[in-house]
């Protein structure tokens, strides 16, 4: 896919609504090891806090990922390490630099606020539960620094779950926990705890659906699409969009063309922003508005022929306005939809704590 072809401006109106809304993208990864140069328009980075000042956008959910490795004691003790690094290096992006200004968000009223005042929300998150270790208090630690949602799996089982995708390689059968290990369901009990999002994204689909039945506050797929348009073992299907709408939760379609179009099976796969809408179009007549949103999956390989980094998004505002979607649709499938999740996260951790000191 050329993804460095010039494309036409978006027509002006979506422009205009686009930079009016409160556009959030939820999975964007972080190069690693840290650049600190999160305030500076390199073309190393699809996401930097200049580009998404150029680009309207107003939030983004920027992700320590940890890459799968051993199931061991050791290797656990060096990813924790590893996945707390990356996210003291996120909330390094804020302040104010080269006219840009960010501040990192933990709290729905926070990102609004920012909003507000021009000012870009920075919100961390974690991509793969393989960094909390074994021990579910590893979670309080990313919620100190600001986490909102973690990822119970990446590429390859952990001890917490099953993933979507197995990796031989480290020794992965099929199946290994047949969806959520026992470390898996307390997990889920603490994020509720603290008001972290689950994320089921890369999870097998035994696990995410367990993971709805388990989680006390609706789950979210992050960065996934729909596997009735593209048959990939990453995107959820009927069942599991069901089951996603049934318990309140969310889908935030993601710009990876391996997960938008099957591969022709002749020449190379290309996607583009209407492929994205596609997804969406399918969520919102399954379930509807109320349930999609939208990512980029953007430094962790995400790309469209014509959303191809953060400064783009208003074509994504533009075909939905093609479509015929109106100003309070757009307005939650970029953002309205995600932070309805944070709040009830924030709402299930503040009855947690009352019970908690109701009891004592």
């Amino acid at each position: 896919m050329d993804t460095q072809r010039p494309q036409p401006a978006p027509p002006q109106d979506a422009v205009i609504l686009h930079r009016a809304l409160l556009t959030l993208d939820s999975h964007i990864d972080i190069p690693w090891p840290d650049r600190a140069d999160a305030f500076e328009d390199t073309p190393q980075r699809k996401v930097d806090l200049p580009k998404m000042q150029r680009g309207g956008m107003s939030a983004g959910c920027f992700v320590a990922y940890t890459a799968q490795g051993l199931v061991t004691a050791q290797a656990h003790a060096q990813v924790q390490q590893e996945c707390l690094a990356m996210l003291d290096a996120i909330n390094t992006m804020q302040g104010t630099h080269n006219g840009v200004t960010a501040r990192i968000c933990s709290r729905v009223a926070d990102i609004r606020a920012a909003h507000a005042q021009g000012v870009i929300a920075v919100i961390p998150a974690v991509e793969n539960g393989y960094g909390m270790g074994e021990d579910p208090a590893g979670l309080g630690a990313f919620a100190q620094r600001g986490a909102r949602y973690v990822t119970l799996t990446h590429n390859g089982h952990n001890a917490l779950a099953d993933a979507a995708i197995h990796r031989p390689g480290l020794g992965d059968t099929p199946q290994k926990h047949g969806g959520l290990s026992t470390l898996g369901r307390e997990a889920v009990r603490e994020m509720n705890r603290l008001g972290l999002l689950v994320d089921v994204s890369h999870a097998s689909k035994q696990t995410m659906l367990q993971a709805v039945e388990a989680s006390a506050t609706p789950v979210v797929a992050s960065h996934s699409c729909v596997r009735t348009l593209c048959d990939h073992p990453r995107n959820l299907d009927d069942e599991q969009l069901d089951a996603l709408g049934a318990s309140g939760g969310l889908i935030q379609i993601t710009a990876m063309p391996a997960f938008l179009k099957p591969k022709p099976e002749e020449g190379r796969r290309s996607a583009g922003v209407a492929d994205l809408v596609d997804h969406i179009d399918y969520v919102v007549r399954r379930l509807g508005p109320a349930y999609v949103g939208i990512s980029s999956d953007f430094d962790g390989g995400g790309a469209l022929a014509d959303w191809q980094d953060a400064t783009q998004g208003a074509n994504i505002t533009a075909e939905l306005l093609r479509r015929g979607y109106d100003r309070s649709e757009i307005a939650a499938f970029w953002g309205e939809n995600f932070l309805r999740l944070l709040e009830k996260a924030e709402q299930v951790a503040e009855q947690s704590r009352i019970t908690v000191h109701a009891a004592g």
